[in-house]
């Protein structure tokens, strides 16, 4: 049962949460008791992102990772075969991994010595014979692995929950804006790698602030961003005025925030008038010809493979996947809990697999310049996040909500993309979703509660 300061009344979680005024409690991310229940009912629950396949190419290769706070380890076993383990040995607890990544034939706790197989069984005890008499089971003392996992286009995925709806089915349509991510600039499914390792650092805010902000939040870029154009950190330099993006040939497009409520994915994503996608245009002008000259041929075979489809909230486009991780075509954001006042930040880059060194190296110049804890664009939206976590704090500054009034009631649906919600490109749509499948996660007792398990849970606006 979560503490609710009492002071101001009896409360319950709805109570601080009204989204159909748009106000939000404060306290919601800053009381210590909600925190530690959100660890418990949404990060036990949900379907997190763990890394990509690209990751661990050869038999008992592994990456480090986590879900919530807890460190769990990706690994393709002597079969070839993936798996997720939390990273606790089952004696003491010790970790039996403290490397980020590598490869090896066995995980060996240092404190014991028990050792498990890349498949996660316990193959050696010492003095098993002497001391346990070989009474321990062994099989009933292997690594403990997550219940579901699944690969989607090489993204790797899991949930602690065996009562968790299928990945599809947790994706809704914006299963293909995943996939279509994960593409080759090519249009390849599966077509890329992660850039390693992933670049961490911790930020002193709760997980929510970038959590729900990132796709969600296009009000903050004219005043946060305003400098960012002036540095003219995007691949083209300071041509047509030096933005942070790349520059793109004219398509009859519409921007838009898009969601589904009832699942609390959202992204800004693109209506398409035409199919097929838009001619190249060069954009590299601070690197080699040769990366134009890469990404021209790479578009030409994507527009054929996509000349008779409308690739709605696809091309270019970029989601929230409920609750914590960002995709978007060039970056993965992960913002990892770390205690109320802590989040974890993780970045992931993506690259054509199969592109030249020096593509990717042009690619990675680019991304150190514009993410991260370094990049450009990133440090404008820590500091908004570092100073809004620690004046929320106050006594006086809890008892003023938080306004997400910014479009509401102005959401609309367009028969072209049937399941997802619509809303102005410059709206709060996406963060209402967020909240609202917060609350519902919050207040449920297991997935039987939740949409889409129980499919009358949730659906309604």
């Amino acid at each position: 049962m979560v503490n609710i300061i009492k002071s101001r009344g009896d409360r319950s979680l709805r109570d601080l949460v009204d989204l159909e005024k748009g106000t939000v409690a404060r306290e919601i991310y800053v009381n210590e008791e909600i925190y530690q229940q959100e660890l418990e009912q949404i990060y036990t629950r949900a379907w997190l992102f763990i890394g990509h396949e690209s990751q661990v190419p050869n038999p008992g290769d592994f990456v480090m990772s986590r879900m919530g706070e807890e460190e769990v380890l990706l690994v393709r076993d002597r079969k070839n075969k993936l798996h997720v383990f939390l990273n606790t040995c089952r004696h003491r607890g010790m970790k039996v991994c403290r490397y980020d990544d590598g490869n090896t034939l066995l995980f060996t706790c240092p404190f014991h010595g028990w050792s498990y197989d890349t498949d996660g069984a316990l193959v050696g005890v010492p003095h098993h014979k002497a001391a346990f008499h070989e009474e321990l089971i062994k099989a009933d003392w292997g690594l403990h692995e997550v219940p579901q996992m699944a690969n989607y286009y090489g993204s790797i995925w899991a949930t602690w929950d065996p009562k968790a709806p299928s990945f599809l089915d947790y994706m809704g349509v914006f299963a293909p804006t995943i996939q279509w991510c994960f593409q080759s600039t090519d249009g390849e499914d599966n077509g890329v790698e992660l850039f390693n390792p992933a670049t961490k650092w911790r930020i002193p805010t709760n997980w929510k602030f970038p959590g729900f902000s990132f796709d969600g939040d296009s009000a903050h870029a004219a005043m946060t961003h305003r400098s960012v154009n002036v540095a003219a950190i995007g691949p083209q330099g300071d041509m047509e005025g030096g933005s942070r993006a790349g520059m793109k040939a004219p398509f009859p497009k519409t921007s838009y925030e898009m969601m589904i409520p009832e699942l609390g994915h959202g992204g800004h994503n693109y209506m398409f008038e035409q199919p097929g996608v838009s001619d190249y245009a060069d954009t590299w002008q601070t690197e080699p010809k040769e990366v134009d000259e890469y990404y021209r041929e790479t578009r030409a075979k994507k527009q054929e493979k996509y000349k008779d489809v409308y690739l709605h909230a696809g091309d270019g486009g970029t989601a929230l996947i409920w609750p914590n991780v960002n995709i978007q075509p060039h970056r993965i954001l992960i913002w990892h809990p770390h205690g109320v006042g802590m989040t974890e930040s993780w970045r992931q880059y993506p690259v054509d697999k199969n592109a030249p060194k020096v593509v990717k190296d042009a690619q990675r110049r680019y991304m150190m310049r514009y993410g991260g804890p370094t990049g450009v664009t990133e440090s404008d939206d820590m500091e908004n996040w570092n100073y809004a976590f620690p004046a929320s704090l106050g006594t006086v500054a809890q008892r003023l909500p938080y306004n997400f009034q910014m479009g509401l009631g102005h959401d609309f649906k367009d028969d072209r993309l049937p399941g997802m919600t619509f809303n102005y490109r410059i709206a709060e749509e996406n963060q209402r979703a967020r909240l609202r499948r917060w609350l519902e996660f919050m207040e449920a007792g297991s997935w039987d509660d939740l949409y889409p398990v129980n499919p009358k849970k949730n659906t309604d606006k």
